[in-house]
């Protein structure tokens, strides 16, 4: 038994104007469930196809007041790809961002709700992931992560160092999952998170036991309405497990 991560959650205090901007963004289209919550994926994608990990904009009124600890990095596939990618994204109300990177060969950006996400430079290792590169959680312990996520779900480890973890659907398709090591310390709820569902013919109930067995934790929070799960992994960081799916 097993899960996988299936989509991005994000907060935004309009989600419909942020969902705009991320479909023009990506290339994506954009659908609803109804108000206050907006769904964006590849034109003609079936869910829940590995190739991409899809992103859900839900409406909140608070502001976001601290940096993300789970944001995206966006692919491109040549120095004249980044920069012109760059341009627009400006154009569609994106910012430049200071995140203390200092003199880096990405561009550090933030989308127009102040959410921060990077453009990378070119790099062979994610010529195939379609726009999104990676999604990628700061940590304190890429190790820890790696022990627990990998577990958790049946994306497969392909790297785990002091400093980086990463991991990518078993397919080999889609972008990369990364847990890079930050010296911040996570503060208040994470306003971008990750969402995991186990597959079809899966038991919800029985996913969380087994979640909780290798170390996540339940946040204290009313859960009677909800028809999913909403769990932390050892650092805090929230997630939601949905339905099989």
């Amino acid at each position: 038994m097993a899960t996988r991560l299936v989509q991005i959650n994000m907060k935004a205090r309009d989600d419909s104007a942020l969902g705009r901007f991320w479909a023009e963004a990506l290339g994506w289209g954009v659908d609803s469930e109804g108000p206050g919550v907006t769904n964006l994926e590849p034109v003609g994608f079936a869910y829940p196809d590995p190739a991409a990990v899809c992103v859900d904009l839900v409406a909140r009124p608070e502001p976001k007041t601290v940096k993300n600890r789970v944001h995206l990095d966006l692919a491109t596939t040549s120095a004249a790809h980044q920069a012109e990618l760059v341009a627009r994204l400006r154009e569609l109300g994106a910012t430049p961002a200071d995140v203390g990177q200092g003199d880096v060969p990405w561009t550090v950006m933030a989308d127009p709700e102040g959410n921060e996400f990077c453009v990378l430079e070119p790099r062979p290792v994610y010529e195939d992931t379609g726009p999104v590169a990676a999604v990628v959680v700061d940590c304190a312990d890429p190790r820890r992560m790696a022990e627990f996520w990998g577990r958790a779900t049946d994306w497969t480890v392909h790297e785990v160092t002091d400093e980086q973890a990463t991991m990518r659907s078993a397919a080999g398709v889609g972008p990369y999952l990364e847990f890079v090591r930050t010296p911040d310390t996570k503060s208040g709820w994470n306003r971008v998170h990750l969402d995991v569902a186990p597959y079809t013919g899966g038991d919800l109930e029985a996913e969380e036991a087994r979640l909780r067995a290798l170390g996540a934790t339940a946040p204290d929070l009313d859960r009677s309405a909800l028809h999913w799960k909403v769990l932390a992994d050892p650092e805090g960081n929230e997630f939601c497990v949905l339905t099989p799916r």
